[in-house]
């Protein structure tokens, strides 16, 4: 005998066994725009916008900023990117104010480039990030030849690459967890508040001559130079 379910029924249960059997396949490994942006708390802003780099006024609003070049400067610890470079941001009011964040206002003009570079979402950060405090474990077999006073590279052949380094995946999600907390949060936000921002550039950055952070956004248009 042949039936068949109505089509609403039917997607909700296609929808159903679908989250039931293939869970990745519901999207939970792509976080939407409205999940980033709940789990991005920002950092705490530091007492007044004197205590930044630099500060600019834009209407009643105070921006402030400070460029941490190659640094990820979480509450828990500084990590670091080759990739991107950092802005860590403080926006301030009068009592009470509140404004309307997004990372889409904020853009970068490195060296006195014409076209600046546009600020990115924190997770593009994830797959370049690291941690300078963490080392991988010495393998037991090294450690037991190193303690006799032989082996060691001795026994190695002198040709043969190094063996890659894997960073556990809890350390990989300890410091992606770091870096979406201390991202700016979006959305309406009352005053004072602060939080990290990520712009693509590859590179050194004592060579970078002149840096200008480019707001403009609900309190108006302004250029808070960072470096000269």
């Amino acid at each position: 005998m042949q039936f068949s379910l109505p089509s609403r029924t039917g997607v909700a249960v296609v929808a159903i066994l679908t989250a039931v059997l293939w869970p990745g396949a519901s999207g939970q490994e792509v976080e939407s725009k409205d999940a980033q942006i709940r789990e991005a708390k920002g950092i705490p802003p530091r007492a007044t916008p004197a205590d930044y780099q630099a500060h600019v006024q834009a209407g009643s609003i105070t921006l402030a900023g400070e460029f941490t070049g190659h640094s990820i400067p979480t509450p828990q610890a500084v990590l670091a990117t080759e990739d991107y470079v950092v802005v860590e941001v403080g926006l301030f009011g009068p009592p009470e104010a509140r404004i309307k964040l997004s990372t889409e206002d904020f853009s970068l003009r490195i060296n006195g480039k014409k076209a600046p570079l546009p600020a990115q979402p924190y997770a593009l950060v994830f797959k370049s990030l690291k941690d300078p405090e963490w080392a991988p474990p010495v393998p037991a077999e090294s450690k037991s030849k190193t303690s006799l006073g032989g082996g060691g590279n001795a026994d190695k052949d002198p040709g043969a690459l190094p063996a890659p380094v894997h960073v556990p995946i809890e350390v990989e999600r300890a410091m992606e967890k770091r870096v979406q907390k201390a991202s700016l949060p979006e959305g309406d936000r009352a005053l004072p508040e602060a939080g990290l921002i990520f712009f693509q550039h590859r590179g050194k950055t004592d060579s970078l001559r002149s840096i200008e952070l480019i707001y403009a956004g609900p309190a108006g248009k302004v250029i808070l130079p960072l470096q000269r």
